[in-house]
């Protein structure tokens, strides 16, 4: 299914492109102005392509604010009989798709055709089919971002556009994700970037040494305080300061947090005097922020002061197309101990138990388990550990509680032939995986599917070298 963002300006226009795209399948967002256009660009809806109808003196002013706006998408320019000065600018902006009024729906849906159907989901690639084609930041260290998923690269391009805001970032996400990898590349990219990035992870100490951890104390503030002290809020004066793991922070700091935020004033412990910072802060958490707002452990007045823009992290289960760019990459950066005796691959059986596996620890877990895997040298033991988990996960996985027995008890037709569908396609491409020893290339062509749609099919049913019994169809 495509998506298409149009900015028509005649009903007659926006009728015949509604009954074009509808007809196929497709999804018109109209949009009244290049402003509105501008605006769902800018909030993350990504269109295969934008369409804009000139509308006279304006057009090449608001054409160059479409195009910019839109990069990265295809644009089309429907215009009149008397706007070919309008075209060739166009053409010399980059756009490469025309349609002159007055059109048929024919027209339409060649320029639709033209630009393919959008894969609904990503699909997983092999490993000789992934080199070379993600993004790799560094950012000193040993550390990098890395991004190939759908998810990362639009991660990517938020950064990006934050680069001249100086706005408070909340960062989502499971542990293991990469919260703070994220926020080292907003630091990056920032005005910010010549000066200090401190990071401080609140659920590593208790409250009031958390207290003297941000805001530094005066000598002679308790026992011990034999010398003044700076916090870390000091530290990084016009740079970035991450509050890791906000989530965990008690209500107290929580209050005192937040009156640092609203107007960057504090007081070290025992000084008379506040001090002033100039400080971008940047929070992360593993919490349910949701639930923590409704059972009142996160105040919602912090929440909405620090949630300027939100980055919501996919976890590594939601991105397993990016599995083997980051094997890949914990290989090469590997010390030199673990990669001596040549080069070191994981096998075709390995590869698949990898993107079978949930990954609940994301890309700290994979991490650990590539570096156990090198050092080890032990595929076979590698492969059995992997589908063990994969056993352990679909045997601890719920099957509903009392309401879903209920309606369990009394199917209707459709859930049964559905159900009955589902399990004997897996079944089949279990059969077929087996026969072809897990050449997966093999068993698409002997199912007469797609390789894509296969990888996909195996995801979906979950699916694993030595299965037994089909699990139950989610």
């Amino acid at each position: 299914m495509l998506l298409v963002i149009g900015v028509l300006r005649s009903a007659e226009t926006r009728a015949l492109f509604s009954e074009a795209i509808g007809s196929d399948g497709h999804r018109l967002v109209q949009a009244g102005s290049c402003e509105q256009a501008e605006v769902l660009l800018k909030n993350g809806l990504e269109p295969d392509l934008v369409v804009y109808e000139s509308s006279g003196s304006d057009s090449i002013h608001e054409l160059r604010q479409i195009v910019r706006v839109a990069s990265g998408c295809a644009v089309c320019l429907i215009y009149g009989p008397g706007d070919q000065r309008l075209r060739v600018h166009a053409a010399e902006l980059g756009v490469a798709r025309f349609i002159q009024r007055p059109f048929m729906e024919i027209e339409v849906t060649s320029i639709l055709e033209s630009l393919g159907s959008k894969p609904e989901i990503p699909a997983i690639r092999e490993p000789e089919e992934c080199s070379g084609k993600a993004i790799v930041e560094e950012l000193g260290d040993g550390r990098y971002f890395l991004a190939a998923s759908p998810g990362m690269l639009k991660i990517h391009r938020q950064v990006h556009l934050l680069a001249d805001v100086d706005a408070h970032v909340l960062i989502l996400g499971e542990s293991g994700t990469g919260k703070e990898i994220i926020a080292h590349l907003i630091h990056k990219h920032s005005r910010r970037s010549q000066h200090r990035f401190v990071n401080v992870n609140c659920a590593a100490l208790p409250s009031d040494l958390l207290e003297s951890e941000l805001f530094g104390y005066q000598q002679g503030a308790f026992t011990g305080a034999i010398k003044d002290k700076p916090g870390k809020f000091e530290l990084a004066n016009r740079g970035t300061l991450l509050l890791d793991e906000i989530g965990e922070m008690s209500a107290l700091m929580q209050a005192k947090l937040l009156h640092v935020l609203e107007d960057g004033q504090f007081a070290r412990l025992g000084a008379r005097e506040s001090s002033k910072v100039d400080v971008r802060v940047l929070a992360a958490t593993n919490v349910e922020i949701e639930s923590a707002l409704v059972g009142k452990t996160f105040r919602e007045d912090l929440y909405y002061r620090l949630n300027v823009f939100t980055i919501n992290v996919p976890p590594l289960r939601q991105r397993r197309d990016e599995i083997p760019y980051l094997i890949e990459e914990i290989v090469r950066r590997s010390p030199e101990e673990l990669r001596s005796g040549g080069d070191f691959h994981f096998s075709s059986r390995l590869m698949d138990a990898v993107l079978l596996y949930s990954w609940r620890g994301n890309v700290r877990e994979l991490r650990n388990f590539v570096t156990r895997t090198m050092t080890m040298r032990d595929t076979g033991a590698a492969i059995q550990e992997l589908e063990n988990k994969i056993a352990g996960c679909q045997r601890l996985e719920p099957q509903g509680g009392p309401t879903h027995a209920a309606h369990a008890a009394k199917p209707g037709m459709r859930t049964v032939v559905r159900e009955i569908k589902e399990r004997t396609e897996a079944q089949m491409i279990q059969d077929a995986l087996e026969a072809n020893g897990w050449n997966r290339r093999h068993a698409a062509r002997l199912l007469n599917i797609s390789y894509r749609g296969l990888l996909y099919k195996i995801q979906q049913h979950r699916l694993s070298p030595g299965q037994v019994s089909i699990p139950r169809p989610l």
